[in-house]
């Protein structure tokens, strides 16, 4: 037998496994794996000196989504480029709900946004703005059509849930086989903080951070849990950012409730000082929650390391400087969001496993293989396995690169990773055998990213 593509001599890298082998292709499929192959390839990849990871899932983006009167300036054709050319192979985005629109027409929205744009692979989350009884019966029938993933917002005005609706939510998912994922802040705190900043004509990027601390968070993550709890539901809590949230995961976990979280990378390695900056700066790091004191970091990479937090996502959600101006005059105008799709991999390599914050086999299950199993894609993606889809990366260990924005695919005029420095960086990147990107630059075809019907959560 004759391979489509055979990769020979790259050091193998899962989250449990480490080994030095070869990987045999046929039909966008893994079909062998082994030492010293005998077949050959019609295309045959060197990866010695390499290591060979399974392709990066972020399972938090936000492409073509509209947002404070205008839309994140990455959508699904320029986004997936970026990520592809990051290593990231596969995304699931967030499908907003516009008001009056049922769920399946708001999936109906995303896939006509990604269809003949994207060019890795992508599930859709619901995202619930609006319930009511019919939407509510509406769950089901999504979970059973490939969409078993639902968010709310427990903040953002005409976005938020109330805590009724939680935990209806969170039961009617549970009960049908799916999984809540939620974004915690308490919304009436943020407004009174945000109501008297302003009052005081405190309009610069800072306040933003200053209008909803670190309890602001933490206090809602607490409360969501304990309304899982109440609806005997698995939760998923995006983005946590500071120890005040980690601390009420870390407390559920140990008292085995089903409690999933995730934190970003900006949230490793950038922190509050980014508002400081001269100017209106601040305002590319404008995000909710936003970054955090530095003495976060080390809670952060703790919990990754313990297993309190399972995924390293991005929340990538980028706009221009010039939408940014949106709120010049008023920081709760800024639109919220930074870019960070393309950077994942190499700054969670550098600052994660060359920094010994986690060994090399737990950035595999952190940026893959966790995502892959909680959001229902596993083993068909998230692994290096026989029978597997062949979303690969051939990662060269040595490359150096200082990053700046020129040097990115990502559609925005600036990277709040300016300046960073890599050693570690994508060479290939495969998605089902075909190669999408090659020493950081995209030569795949547009539009050739699929849609997946994913399955049910795996609880971890």
């Amino acid at each position: 037998m004759k391979f489509d593509t055979i990769i020979r001599n790259g050091t193998i890298i899962t989250a449990t496994d480490i080994f030095r082998g070869d990987i045999g292709i046929k039909k966008g499929k893994i079909n062998k794996i082994g030492i010293s192959l005998d077949e050959d390839g019609d295309i045959t990849i060197d990866a010695t000196g390499k290591y060979i990871f399974p392709g990066g899932i972020d399972p938090h983006t936000h492409l073509d989504m509209p947002f404070g009167g205008t839309f994140s300036s990455d959508d699904f054709e320029t986004g997936t480029i970026a990520a592809a050319c990051g290593g990231t192979t596969t995304i699931v985005d967030f499908a907003v709900q516009p008001k009056g629109a049922n769920l399946k027409e708001t999936a109906s929205i995303w896939r006509e946004k990604a269809e003949g744009k994207a060019v890795i692979d992508y599930g859709i989350h619901m995202n619930i703005t609006n319930m009511d009884d019919e939407i509510l019966n509406e769950i089901p029938l999504m979970i059973k059509d490939g969409y078993p993933s639902f968010k709310v917002f427990m903040t953002y005005e005409g976005m938020r849930v109330d805590d009724g609706i939680l935990f209806k939510t969170l039961k009617q998912v549970n009960e049908s086989g799916g999984l809540t994922c939620v974004h915690a802040e308490n919304f009436h705190i943020i407004k009174c903080n945000v109501e008297r900043l302003l009052n005081e004509g405190k309009i610069e990027p800072k306040y933003h951070a200053i209008s909803r601390g670190p309890l602001v968070e933490g206090e809602a993550v607490g409360r969501a849990i304990k309304i899982a709890k109440m609806a005997e539901a698995s939760l998923y809590i995006v983005h946590n950012t500071c120890k005040e949230a980690v601390d009420e995961i870390a407390r559920a976990r140990e008292e085995e409730y089903p409690i999933m979280g995730e934190t970003c990378t900006q949230y490793l390695l950038l922190s509050e000082d980014e508002y400081f900056k001269d100017g209106f700066e601040g305002a590319k790091c404008v995000m909710s929650p936003p970054l955090r004191n530095k003495e976060n970091f080390k809670y952060l990479w703790k919990a990754i390391r313990n297993n309190t937090l399972q995924v390293v996502a991005t929340d990538h959600c980028p706009f221009f400087m010039k939408q940014k101006e949106l709120g010049k005059e008023s920081f709760d105008k800024i639109p919220n969001g930074a870019p960070g799709i393309e950077l994942r991999m190499a700054l969670l390599y550098t600052y994660g496993v060359l920094n010994k914050e986690i060994s090399v086999n737990k950035f595999v299950e952190v940026t893959s293989t966790n995502a892959a199993k909680i959001y229902g894609m596993y083993p068909k993606k998230g692994t290096i396995a026989v029978g597997s889809d062949a979303d690969l990366v051939i990662f060269d260990p040595k490359k150096e690169v200082d990053i700046t924005s020129e040097k990115l695919h990502e559609n925005v005029d600036y990277t709040p990773y300016e300046g960073f420095k890599l050693k570690g960086f994508p060479e290939v990147t495969l998605s089902r055998g075909e190669i999408i990107a090659n020493k950081g630059e995209f030569v795949g075809k547009i539009g050739r990213g699929e849609f997946l019907r994913r399955n049910s959560p795996i609880i971890l």
